[in-house]
């Protein structure tokens, strides 16, 4: 099993890694549900760190449908954790009738390269997610989806989750997040059969 924590600050990071995390999702703003954090911020953690760092790519709070002045502020974002030493990025687009942007996520996905790329829950405002893992299946580079299965917590979603690893077939990896907790992540894995585990308190309190 895989815990990967989410995290604003090098405290945060720190004490997440001693807790036994695996991976750390690096945001600024968790309360607007994490923007891309500040390159002094991103160099301090990925020079800390023995595990891996994905950066939140994620210009503004609101919904993911970007514009091309935006997509350049990301590709810039993107440039920035590629210097910083990131193992990753994480991003989600769409288009305004709620289907996967492909064209500006391959844009950014090929942007990336050759750092990891996490496609995030912006895949849970589509109407059938498990349709929007076997488009992001044919974007070259992404390497994990995280999705609460459409629903607010990963519990309720755990039978859309289900299909959504289904049809993922391994790749890329679905990441359960969605209120998933250190208390709560054993169950979780075991109704949806997933490796992979996300969120804010997946170590316990920071």
């Amino acid at each position: 099993m895989v815990k990967e924590a989410c995290v604003e600050t090098l405290t945060e990071a720190l004490r997440s890694e001693q807790r036994g995390a695996g991976r750390i999702e690096l945001c600024a703003c968790l309360e607007k549900d994490g923007l891309t954090p500040a390159p002094a911020v991103m160099r301090k953690v990925c020079a800390a760190l023995r595990i891996p760092v994905m950066v939140m790519i994620r210009p503004r709070e609101g919904n993911f449908v970007y514009s091309p002045e935006e997509i350049e502020r990301m590709e810039q974002a993107i440039d920035e954790a590629k210097n910083a030493g990131a193992a990753g990025i994480v991003l989600g687009l769409l288009t305004p009738g709620y289907s996967i942007d492909e064209k500006n996520t391959r844009r950014l996905v090929s942007r990336a390269q050759p750092l990891s790329v996490t496609f995030h829950k912006a895949i849970d405002q589509l109407e059938n997610p498990e349709e929007g893992v076997i488009v992001l299946k044919t974007i070259k580079g992404i390497h994990r989806i995280l999705s609460s299965g459409g629903k607010p917590a990963a519990s309720e979603g755990v039978e859309t989750l289900k299909k959504m690893i289904k049809a993922a077939g391994g790749h890329p990896i679905i990441m359960v997040a969605g209120k998933v907790t250190g208390r709560n992540v054993e169950a979780i894995a075991q109704k949806t059969g997933a490796k992979e585990f996300h969120g804010r308190r997946i170590v316990g309190e920071l």
